[in-house]
């Protein structure tokens, strides 16, 4: 089974978990994902089935938009609602424009200082495990980019704090806990992100994506059209119908001439309509030669 399935996160799973979870729907035990999503998070969390997990390498700089909460008023150690709350909480009636004004800061190309409970490596081991035993964190900042963040509504609530509504669309490594955490710096008030929600990875979006109960609750049958047609992975690459000439070559891991004109690094082989073959590499003019093969015979 050669398939990328689009899965609606529920919040308190880890990536992990719903991997394992749909290796038991499926009764398919080669699947990953394309982007793991924290255990609070929710949305667009993409699987690859079978051979198909040799896409991922193409998804490693896929952008991705999300949508959330931002709550401002203190900071918390995981810069996320889970996190044990740093310093004293302070008054943060802030106005919208306000808000607004100090989140312009943090669009385009920035230095991003990533949280210390990530997954980031400190000489091989994950700042999170370092963190959980309070032990000191020395991360580096990396440069990312935000192409946008928009606040679109904030509202006071009792305990003095504000909730700010965002969207946001970013640059692969981009962490939202981190914006959130930083926004509150710049208010001088503290701030940590409340909730999340990713709405898009690359080419797919939540309307691609299915909850495991309707996984679970479908039919093999019923199953088969929640897969997405491989004609629309990864767009930006063109598609070209192999014959079986040249199909037989590309399986056998050979260079071929395939009828495609346009100026592209690479090509998706196709055999007919559905199935998708290989990842070519262009070497020169019409020759290419496979970078990845997904399917045999």
């Amino acid at each position: 089974m050669n398939q990328v399935l689009i899965v609606d996160k529920p919040a308190g799973m880890t990536s992990h978990d719903v991997i394992n979870r749909v290796r038991r729907i499926l009764g398919e035990r080669s699947i990953g994902h394309l982007g793991t999503l924290d255990p609070a998070a929710t949305g667009v969390l993409p699987l690859v089935v079978g051979n198909f997990t040799r896409l991922a390498q193409f998804y490693l700089g896929a952008e991705k938009s999300y949508e959330g909460i931002i709550r401002l008023g203190f900071a918390t150690d995981t810069y996320d609602a889970e996190g044990e709350v740093i310093g004293d909480k302070t008054v943060s009636a802030c106005v919208l424009e306000q808000v607004r004004e100090a989140a312009s800061r943090f669009v385009g190309k920035i230095e991003q200082m990533p949280p210390p409970f990530s997954a980031k490596k400190i000489k091989g081991v994950p700042a999170y495990k370092l963190a959980r035993k309070q032990q000191d964190v020395v991360l580096n900042p990396v440069s990312v980019e935000v192409f946008e963040f928009e606040v679109f509504a904030s509202e006071n609530s009792p305990d003095d704090t504000s909730c700010v509504a965002f969207s946001a669309r970013v640059s692969a490594g981009t962490y939202i806990r981190s914006i959130a955490h930083d926004l509150g710096q710049a208010l001088g008030c503290g701030g940590h992100l409340e909730t999340l929600r990713r709405t898009s990875h690359g080419e797919f979006t939540l309307s691609d994506a299915h909850t495991l109960e309707t996984l679970s609750g479908a039919t093999a049958e019923e199953r088969e059209e929640f897969f997405l047609h491989p004609r629309k992975l990864l767009p930006g690459i063109p598609s070209v119908t192999a014959n079986n000439e040249q199909l037989a070559l590309i399986q056998c891991g050979r260079a071929v001439n395939l009828p495609e004109m346009s100026k592209s690094k690479y090509v998706k082989v196709f055999r007919g309509q559905r199935e998708i073959i290989a990842i070519a590499t262009r070497v020169a003019g019409t020759l290419f030669h496979p970078k990845i093969v997904l399917a045999q015979g």
